[in-house]
């Protein structure tokens, strides 16, 4: 468990410092482009990924405190903050943030980071540092790609990040998926990524659940495991979609699973 944990904080700094060193670059016209999320400018963005540190930062000392969940208060309070400041204002004190949580995770020790239990707030039982770094990588993994993809419609998710969660995107798909888009037809998909290589199944009936790869699926999807994981997200669309996502159904098309899978 300690080297999932190892990893995972391993590839945060790595993710943090690569985009650190894009947001010192960028002017106001950068800041304020719109993003891969349909709502924000990168500002935005970069302000999310700020707030979400503060928060998770918070949160993490509490454990290591004793005190617990800083509690929801705690979380308006820091958004406003945020929400408040300029673009400018926001890239800096992301950089900040961001970096503070890293370090953090860094200064824990190894029994530290195999016998802290944390209190997310929001799931039913306390989790092991490796699962709350994994949560972050995923957020910032995913909302580092709406920042790169403003400027280059190519962008794709950090090959780092994509192998720590690719064996992990069932942990929420369910919250995820809506089934009932589909105007209750029931496919089960062969699903096969590359870098890395994963086979497994797809099933849209109640809900949305990975299941094993099926004898005889309703058709195969076949995609690079970060365009798999951005699908998942809702970050699918035909303009951020390479040539190499194949879908070889008559039961479903890749804009109905596109459906499926609205994103956050």
């Amino acid at each position: 468990m300690t080297e999932r944990a190892d990893r995972n904080i391993k590839a945060l700094r790595a993710g943090h410092d690569l985009l650190a060193a894009r947001v010192r670059g960028f002017g106001e016209a950068d800041l304020t482009r719109p993003s891969g999320a349909s709502e924000w400018d990168v500002s935005q963005v970069l302000s999310h990924l700020g707030s979400g540190a503060e928060i998770s930062l918070a949160v993490l000392d509490g454990a290591l405190s004793g005190k617990g969940h800083p509690g929801g208060e705690f979380n308006q309070t820091v958004w406003a903050r945020w929400d408040a400041m300029s673009p400018a204002e926001r890239a800096e004190a992301f950089v900040r943030s961001s970096d503070a949580l890293v370090a953090r995770f860094e200064e824990l020790d190894a029994p530290t980071r195999e016998g802290l239990r944390v209190d997310m707030g929001f799931l039913p039982a306390p989790v092991d540092v490796a699962t709350v770094a994994q949560l972050r990588l995923s957020e910032f993994t995913h909302h580092t790609w709406d920042v790169e993809v403003a400027f280059d419609p190519a962008a794709t998710l950090s090959p780092e990040g994509t192998e720590l969660l690719v064996d992990h995107a069932g942990m929420l798909i369910g919250f995820l998926g809506r089934a009932d888009v589909l105007g209750g037809r029931q496919v089960t998909l062969a699903v096969r990524t590359t870098a890395p290589e994963r086979e497994f199944g797809l099933a849209v009936r109640d809900a949305v659940t990975l299941v094993d790869s099926p004898a005889q699926p309703d058709g195969v999807l076949t995609a690079p495991a970060e365009w798999w994981l951005r699908l998942v997200t809702g970050r699918h669309a035909p303009a951020h979609t390479p040539d190499s996502v194949t879908l070889d159904s008559d039961a479903i098309t890749l804009d109905d699973l596109r459906r499926v899978f609205p994103g956050f």
